[in-house]
């Protein structure tokens, strides 16, 4: 199709469609057509791109396949199931079934370590936590209006809050200096900053634990927040989908512990769950909102008719969350898994002095890689990024991304790969540090300071000579990746 084809075709779409509010033009999805294009296996291609992009819980599908073996009448597909086919599989309302979202709040509670319980009438689903965010969005603002949010957050944040809903983002700057903790002098600078740009701030969204520092947030922090939040009367959004993924103290305190012992407006509360991270089920795309303003429930309810959850999906789960002895098995032994691959990859990294920010969350670490830029600047995060991806063969993802307003930190996901590709992935990582050492230490010995800096873009193939540009990246373009692609199928 000639240029001026494509314009006029353009011509004919919306503004939405056209736009570019879905966020891929970022090297976040970048990583993944690298990956697309040449994904790592032990056999089939052993030199190929390993994903370290994705934060998915792949550490306890045992325990569920177990459970499914155990319970066939959960599922409308097997002899024992198939007499609930119809009752399943007939028109169904945007509530849900009642024993699901019974199942969902008693799981959200147990996540929660028992200390706070949640009304199952106030549980809204949504196709996974991306149409739980927008749904939120398309509750509380309008086109033009923004919410704060702390960074570095979750790159495709400007899809989820933004894109269709026209909800704008307005960051507010943490840095390393105080391991990135949110303070009130940042969000009050961020807001002011705002009010002088005539922007109307409607809220303030966190992500706690945090994607993607995978850290959690203190009483006292959060209990700031609300403070802040209910003095500026707008409204906070607790994005909560890692609330099960801890695996170290302290810890998690959700937003539902705090707001019991505040004095505070309760319909400015809102909660994002999903089961996407916590028991690693993005697939079946369950995303919840859980709102203390009944005017979201209610109209959230009847907007989610655009997302919801198949019923095949809810008459499963239901049974699965409402057996606690499982659920408790679950909890404990994913929480468990977590922390020996946390600890595994984090020794590994420390072997070759690479650190990570002290974390005790999520299904990634927050990688710390100053030390090997060849200029501290964000163009020399994207220099060292291209070698990580097209030269050692790892999929990271660069802090920039993230919006994080240092240089030089990247998320590496741990979770979602068997032991062995952990093995592959840190012995590329130290074998790309050695020898970048190496060749500083070369580069010492005949006083040529810049040397071994070029020599960053190693090659880990001996017949590889390539020049690390920006077109070397080598990615596909949305229109030529394969329909099975990881960016085709939705993600949260």
């Amino acid at each position: 199709m000639g240029s001026s084809s494509a314009t006029s075709n353009r011509l004919l779409l919306s503004k939405i469609a056209t736009s570019e509010g879905h966020g891929e033009n970022s090297p976040y999805f970048d990583g993944w057509k690298a990956y697309d294009r040449n994904p790592f296996h032990p056999t089939k291609n052993p030199e190929g791109v390993i994903q370290m992009g994705l934060a998915e819980n792949q550490l306890s599908f045992d325990l569920i396949e177990d459970w499914i073996k155990k319970n066939p009448k959960a599922s409308i597909c097997t002899p024992e199931g198939v007499e609930e086919f119809k009752n399943v599989a007939i028109f169904q309302d945007y509530h849900g079934f009642p024993e699901f979202r019974k199942a969902v709040a008693m799981f959200m509670s147990k996540a929660r370590g028992g200390r706070v319980t949640f009304d199952p009438n106030r549980v809204v689903m949504s196709g996974g936590a991306t149409g739980a965010n927008e749904l939120v969005m398309f509750c509380l603002a309008d086109p033009g209006d923004a919410f704060l949010v702390p960074s570095p957050y979750y790159p495709a944040f400007y899809r989820d809050l933004g894109w269709r809903t026209g909800v704008q983002i307005v960051p507010v700057d943490c840095d390393s200096s105080n391991n990135f903790q949110i303070t009130k002098e940042a969000l009050a600078a961020a807001y002011e900053k705002a009010q002088k740009n005539n922007i109307n701030v409607k809220g303030l969204i966190i992500t706690n634990p945090s994607n993607p520092l995978g850290t959690t947030l203190d009483r006292d922090t959060l209990e700031s927040l609300v403070e802040f939040i209910n003095q500026k009367n707008i409204h906070l959004v607790c994005d909560e989908i890692y609330a099960a993924t801890v695996f170290s103290s302290p810890t998690f305190t959700c937003i539902s512990e705090v707001i019991q012992n505040m004095n505070c407006n309760p319909n400015l509360i809102h909660i994002v769950y999903s089961l996407s991270k916590d028991m690693g089920l993005p697939g079946l795309r369950v995303g919840i909102v859980y709102s203390y303003n009944d005017d979201v429930v209610n109209i959230g309810r009847k907007m989610s008719s655009f997302g919801l959850v198949s019923s095949q999906t809810q008459h499963m789960l239901a049974s699965m969350l409402l057996d606690e002895e499982f659920v408790a098995r679950f909890l404990e032994t994913s929480s468990k898994r977590l922390a020996k691959r946390h600890g595994v990859f984090t020794k590994g990294l420390e072997e070759v002095g690479i650190n990570c920010l002290k974390s005790n969350a999520g299904l990634f670490c927050w990688m710390d890689l100053r030390r090997l830029l060849k200029d501290q600047t964000f163009d020399g995060e994207m220099v060292l990024w291209r070698v990580i991806v097209n030269e050692v063969g790892l999929n990271v993802s660069p802090g920039s991304s993230f919006k994080c307003v240092e240089p030089g930190w990247f998320r590496v996901c741990f979770a979602n790969m068997d032991d062995e590709t952990v093995e592959v992935a840190l012995k590329r990582i130290r074998t790309f540090v050695r020898q970048g050492k190496k060749a500083q230490d070369q580069a010492v010995q005949v006083k040529s300071p810049k040397r071994w800096k070029s020599n960053l873009r190693l090659s880990f193939s001996s017949s590889s000579t390539r020049r690390f540009d920006q077109d070397s990246v080598n990615v596909l373009s949305p229109h030529m990746m394969s329909p099975h692609s990881p960016l085709v199928r939705a993600k949260t």
